[in-house]
């Protein structure tokens, strides 16, 4: 069964320190705003490694893509929709 973004969110949040989480998607291909404190002082590929470690392997079994918009607390609040 493929997840639903309300699962993706879950499963982001329970393995990572999460301020923000918004989760759209068709089951398997998602888009995802993520607003974390541990993204302070990391480039966009260590934020997006924290992201991947917190799907762990349903990254390689049941989420086929995932688009995502990492920020800090400070960003986001900065900008928040955009």
């Amino acid at each position: 069964m493929l997840p639903t973004p309300q699962e993706v969110r879950q499963y982001i949040n329970d393995n990572l320190n999460c301020e923000f989480i918004d989760v759209q998607g068709d089951g398997s291909h998602f888009e995802a705003i993520i607003v974390s404190p541990e993204f302070e002082g990391k480039r966009l590929i260590a934020r997006h490694q924290l992201v991947y470690k917190a799907l762990g392997d349903r990254m390689k079994s049941e989420i086929h893509a995932l688009s995502m918009r990492t920020l800090t607390p400070a960003e986001y609040n900065a900008n928040p929709n955009g």
